[in-house]
């Protein structure tokens, strides 16, 4: 139960003074949810982003291009429209003894305009400064006061994210009754901590960003700014660390054997392990062997073979007598899996089963039998695996495959499938360290740097769209060469559907080109006709794939040595490097072409050049996090993952750090938060909505 100290802050925006139903529906756009409206809390999280400063007040004669000033002036001269011109703007010249301004209005009345500026009057105007034929004018004042009206108004204006119909002005109206809602919160930070960084307390801090005195208010090293967004971020560790505590506390079981199925898949490879792949098998061996449950993160760039890591852990657990199970996030990827993986296993006596959607009649029901009954010793597939029909004999070791594409009561939903079940979770993004922190907490992580031997690197350039003619006349000597090329098309917007219409276009241009040998792969295809359009491609009997960014996993053609992608500057850097990673794979050189819409903005020639710079995918993530923000990399939406509302973790790294070890010191102190402190620190994780860890306190 939330204490009741905080329902004020989770009351509805409605129930804040000057919000009606029409505002609060505005307010449930803007800051509330498919679950729930708009709370008074989301409206004190929604911070405003920049200023508005009125406090320059120069002289007319002073004022330049550009400047926003406050003026008071005396109206000179009204200048309507002339006859038959309704759209021509209504003008109004102001003086001030040192010059004049014209001000401008696009449909306004006389009436209005002799209600807000009669002549003669003096009245205090606020906008930007335009040049116009050479004479100073103020489009549409954003203010128009009486002198005493003016004596009233803040010098520096809050402007805040806006939704339509709710203007920033309105938003900072009402979070001015939120902030009056504020209790009186215990304070739950060290009092050494908040001494030595000159931190206000919350309603301070929450008051000094509503109320903005300057714009320095939202820099980074703000004490106001850095304050709220430690609480966010000892919330954050704070919960990670109880779950990571219970799961600790989770009774496991010793899930290794004596090495003789591990040797005999390490022998049935045609390569030899890297340093990398090595230390990884001993890590997670060394988890394996001890009695508390495995949590643990194998990150690995595109292509460093984590895939392999992963059937040496499964190998594991069948070496203790076992089943471990394998979920990947798509159909194709699974059906990759099993295909790479089975004769490996096969050549060293375990049996291994695929279960997919796709898998119906007899089929399915044989793979049921026998994952119930032991005969099938490891499972790869889709979420088809943790579904109800689903039974292990003895589920030991789960591995989750590009884990941000799973809700979290997914990729626990199969660890529920046995006792003590033990869980390597795998990413090919690579994560900031910052952010393996920030959604991982102090999860112990494998990384897998290098690439296997004999990978070429991948030549990289971009070209502008006008040159898609030399593109064709260069894909057409590549394919007399006998190369293979994908071909990958816009990402238009979240809709798959027109993804889908953007492929099928390129496919039909293309085919009108180059003939048969052109295939099509989008996710609306059923699954049988995308394993037909990926079999043919795999064999040859396609040479040019186009395709949405359903190839952007797994997929692996190691033939392959061509990469088109189309309007580059849409795709974000990490999207773009595990586009290119489907080629390389093979012996020969590869090309990767970014095709971009010319002019590129800013952020897209960044990306573009950093493609070109480097294919490390450690430095792509983090020029990616600088770039976007940490909710895309991750994958918020899908994952649970943290989207802060008040930390910024590309500014707030170091904080980040302090708040795990600070998290780690609390409940090494005071494990069940019961303490004066702790007490203080139940209200932070409820204010923060980290109930789940409140939960975890209770039961534990």
């Amino acid at each position: 139960m939330r204490p009741a100290l905080l329902d004020p802050l989770f009351a509805p925006v409605t129930a804040l003074p000057g919000v009606g139903p029409r505002l609060g529906a505005l307010f449930n756009r803007l800051l509330g949810t498919a679950e729930r409206p708009a709370r008074v809390i989301d409206l004190l999280f929604h911070l405003p982003h920049s200023v508005i400063d009125r406090s320059r007040r120069p002289p007319i004669r002073d004022t330049r291009e550009g400047d926003i000033v406050t003026l008071t002036v005396r109206v000179a001269e009204h200048r309507p429209p002339p006859p038959g011109r309704a759209r021509a703007p209504f003008r109004v010249l102001v003086e001030d003894g040192t010059g004049d301004v014209t001000l401008v209005f696009f449909s306004m009345t006389q009436a209005r305009i002799d209600k807000m500026l009669p002549l003669g009057e003096t009245r205090v105007v606020s906008g930007r400064i335009e040049f116009w034929e050479g004479f100073r004018q103020m489009v549409h004042p954003d203010r128009i006061m009486r002198e005493e009206e003016a004596r009233d108004q803040p010098l520096v204006e809050p402007v805040y994210g806006q939704t339509e119909g709710l203007a920033s002005r309105t938003i900072a109206r009402i979070a001015q009754a939120a902030l009056g809602r504020l209790p009186h919160l215990p304070e739950w930070q060290d009092a050494a901590w908040l001494a030595q960084q000159h931190s206000p307390d919350v309603a301070a801090a929450l008051a000094a960003l509503h109320r903005p005195e300057s714009a320095t208010a939202f820099a980074p090293e703000s004490a106001a700014r850095k304050r709220l967004a430690y609480d966010e971020l000892l919330a954050s560790q704070l919960a990670l660390a109880l779950m990571r505590a219970t799961r600790r506390r989770a009774s496991g079981r010793v899930n290794v054997g004596d090495g003789r199925l591990v040797a005999a898949v390490t022998q049935a490879l045609p390569f030899s392990l890297t340093e990398g792949q090595r230390q990884a098998v001993a890590d997670i061996r060394r988890d394996l062997a001890e009695p508390q449950r495995m949590l643990r993160l194998l990150q690995g760039d595109v292509g460093s073979g984590k895939t392999v890591v992963a059937l040496l852990a499964m190998a594991s657990a069948v070496e203790a007598g076992r089943q471990a199970a394998l979920m990947a996030p798509t159909d194709i990827l699974a059906r990759q899996h099993f295909a790479r993986l089975e004769p490996l296993a096969r050549a060293a006596g375990i049996t291994m089963a695929l279960l997919t959607g796709r898998e119906k009649g007899a089929a399915r029901a044989a793979t049921l039998a026998a994952l119930e009954s032991g005969a099938a010793q490891i499972a790869v597939g889709t979420h088809a695996l943790f579904q109800d029909a689903v039974a292990f004999h003895d589920l030991a070791l789960a591995v989750i495959d590009e884990q941000h594409r799973f809700g979290v009561h997914q990729r626990f939903g199969l660890s529920r499938k046995g006792e003590g079940v033990d869980m390597l979770v795998m990413t090919a993004t690579p994560i900031p360290r910052t952010l393996t922190l920030t959604c991982f907490g102090d999860m112990d992580v494998s990384v897998l740097r290098e690439k296997p031997a004999g990978r070429k690197p991948i030549d990289t350039r971009a070209m502008p769209l006008e040159r898609l003619h030399d593109v064709v006349d260069g894909l057409h000597r590549a394919l007399a060469r006998g190369a293979r090329v994908y071909w990958v098309c816009p990402l238009v917007e979240e809709s798959e559907t027109i993804d889908v219409a953007a492929a099928q276009e390129r496919f039909e241009d293309l085919q009108r080109i180059f003939g048969p040998v052109v295939g099509l792969l989008h996710g609306k295809m059923s699954g049988r006709d995308k394993d037909a359009a990926m079999g043919a491609f795999q064999r040859g009997e396609t040479r040019i794939l186009v395709a949405t960014t359903v190839i952007e996993v797994g997929v692996d053609v190691p033939e392959a040595t061509i990469m088109v992608i189309e309007h580059a500057e849409r795709f974000g850097l990490a999207q773009l490097h595990q586009l290119r990673g489907r080629i390389g794979r093979g012996a020969d050189a590869s090309t990767c072409l970014l095709l971009y819409k010319a002019p590129p903005g800013e952020v897209a020639k960044a990306r573009i050049n950093i493609m070109r710079e480097t294919e490390d995918g450690f430095r792509i993530a983090e020029e990616d996090l600088r770039l976007r923000g940490e909710g895309e990399i991750l994958g918020t939406r899908q994952s649970g993952a943290p989207a802060f509302h008040l930390a910024r973790i590309e500014d707030d790294a170091d904080l980040l750090r302090i708040a795990r070890d600070d998290a780690r010191l609390i409940l090494e102190r005071d494990p069940g938060l019961a303490g004066e402190r702790g007490q203080a620190l139940r209200i932070l994780l409820y204010l923060f909505e980290r109930d789940e860890a409140i939960r975890l306190l209770r039961a534990g």
